[in-house]
């Protein structure tokens, strides 16, 4: 079977995917491209996984992400964040000023105390959505699950060591674009991978492994 190409009428993410692994066991009647180093997600236990994707999605189906796919999903997820932290600014205020509207002030927080809320907020969000579903909701929106070197969901302590290393060094990501299996650093030193996956429900134990 032949890989699919880049460049001009191939899918959106042309050129920003890396195959990775060897042999994956096909689990569709149209299984993902084989190639040099894949990482393919456990089968969705209620069969409709990949089966419903669309048919030009499917060869990318297990594959690493690239950097502009990850860093638009990360671009989200820090919105998310910061909206929620508007949302409490904007519930304090509205507090404040329902106990006492005649003295009423904006509150005003150091930026210091911002910063802090804002990274342990992320930490929390990161490290639940990844032990949870292994998707963010930038992960989400672009396709994207965070799984380990088998291909599995990550746990708890995986999830949670990953989310500190991403808020206290989120320049990490940019390793990718010199990694040849695009991992950042968190990804290389956790061996981590995002990959495309499409499917909605969490995955099962993967029955093969693939090589890191």
């Amino acid at each position: 079977m032949t890989q699919p190409g880049t460049g001009a009428g191939g899918s959106p993410y042309d050129g920003d995917a890396v195959q990775h692994g060897a042999n994956p066991v096909p689990h569709t009647a149209e299984p993902v491209p084989r190639g040099p180093d894949p990482v393919v997600p456990a089968a969705d236990p209620g069969g409709s996984g990949i089966a419903a994707l669309p048919r030009e999605a499917r060869s990318f189906q297990g594959r690493r992400a690239g950097i502009v796919t990850r860093t638009v999903a990360n671009i989200v997820d820090f919105s998310v964040v910061v909206g929620a932290i508007a949302g409490a600014y904007a519930a304090w205020a509205a507090i404040t000023f329902l106990i006492n509207p005649t003295k009423f002030s904006f509150p005003a927080p150091s930026f210091l105390i911002l910063l802090v809320w804002y990274g342990l907020l992320l930490f929390a969000y990161l490290a639940v959505a990844w032990a949870t579903t292994g998707r963010t909701y930038g992960d989400h929106l672009l396709g994207l699950r965070v799984v380990n070197s088998r291909g599995e969901p990550m746990r708890w302590a995986g999830a949670v060591i990953r989310s500190a290393f991403c808020v206290v060094l989120p320049i990490g990501l940019y390793w990718a674009l010199l990694s040849p299996k695009n991992r950042s650093v968190q990804d290389a030193v956790l061996r981590t991978s995002v990959i495309y996956d499409w499917t909605t429900r969490r995955q099962g134990p993967q029955q093969t492994t693939s090589s890191d």
